[in-house]
């Protein structure tokens, strides 16, 4: 870990809310994919105590893009643990292993578009008993933690998950829905999150994450936060088990006709002098809203994600897009960089 952060073994816990922050957010998140089956999903629960309530999220990417999903905002009174809405989170061993699982109902979506129309969904989207639980064990070192400085800018920045730190996992579990049962063996990533957070602090960005079949992985990210301010890339690439940190990456993306993200290439450069390009392909999109009222006007993002198929020197790979902007109608902030 750098100078610029610092992380200790409590931080895998609950923190203290500022009462003085009403956006206070504390979010763990973990992805996993089975490289053999194509699938996998992700699972996020962001506590947001100040606010009386929590963001529980599940999304799972199915044979035939399908995908399974819930969303809800639970009641909390407290950031006393991540539980809420039937989603849990249990930290193993600190930095090292961690477990999440939701044992609740699911959205089936024959056709993931629905996700467009949340009133729609909720009221005439499939459900199902659903089950899904998935162990992640470390293969890269922690990145990121805590500023140790006022002049150290954050991942994200000062005003979204001041405090992040995140690491690339293998991952075994298991998802059903229904009377479906599938057995996950493959890899994945992690992150934990605690600071202030509204999704429309962000004007636009681009997160990319994948681990590949030779171990190496990477998470690429590439930010936005005021329209008239350049964007800021971050990142790492994980070679023999340790992270070399990326200076530059340019990002050519292929849109389909919703402008949802269908392919792209990545450039990068990082810091021992390594050059990449990385090829990725759009398995599945999942295209979620949220949307917030701020000084009297409704504030809407897209945030968009999709389950990917990367490839990386002819090694394959599996992981996350990630494309979140702020919307107007049919103006997206970010499109189509």
């Amino acid at each position: 870990m750098s100078k610029d952060f610092t992380l200790e073994h409590k931080d895998e816990h609950p923190h203290t809310p500022d009462p003085s922050i009403i956006n206070f957010n504390e979010s763990v998140y973990v992805n996993g994919f089975d490289p053999k089956l194509e699938m996998g999903g992700w699972m996020r629960l962001g506590n947001r105590a100040n606010e009386g309530h929590a963001e529980m999220q599940v999304c799972m990417y199915l044979p035939g893009n399908r995908v399974a999903c819930m969303f809800q905002r639970p009641p909390i009174t407290s950031n006393e643990k991540f539980s809420a809405g039937g989603l849990s989170y249990e930290v193993v061993d600190p930095f090292k292993a961690v477990k999440m699982e939701y044992d609740g109902e699911l959205m089936v979506l024959e056709d993931p578009g629905l996700l467009r129309d949340a009133k729609k969904l909720f009221e005439t989207a499939p459900r199902a008993k659903g089950f899904v639980s998935l162990s992640q064990t470390a293969v890269s070192p922690i990145h990121g933690g805590s500023p140790t400085r006022d002049d150290v800018e954050p991942y994200y920045g000062r005003d979204f998950s001041l405090n992040h730190f995140n690491q690339h996992m293998n991952v075994t579990g298991k998802i059903q829905v229904g009377d479906e049962t599938f057995e996950i063996d493959g890899y994945g990533w992690r992150d934990h999150s605690w600071g202030p957070r509204y999704w429309q602090n962000i004007n636009f960005h681009r997160l990319y994450l994948a681990n590949f079949d030779n171990g190496n992985a990477f998470q690429l990210l590439r930010i936005n936060k005021d329209p008239v301010k350049p964007m800021r890339r971050r990142g790492v690439v994980l070679i023999d088990g340790d992270y070399d940190e990326v200076t530059d990456f340019e990002a050519v993306t292929e849109w389909n006709d919703e402008k949802d993200p269908k392919s792209y290439t990545l450039v990068v450069r990082t810091e021992s002098g390594r050059s990449a390009v990385i090829k990725g392909e759009v398995i599945t999109v999942a295209p979620l809203r949220n949307r917030r009222k701020v000084d009297d006007k409704w504030v809407k993002s897209r945030i968009c994600e999709a389950i990917t198929k990367f490839t990386w020197d002819g090694a394959v790979g599996y992981g996350m897009t990630e494309y979140i902007e702020r919307f107007d109608d049919d103006h997206l902030a970010g499109y189509p960089l």
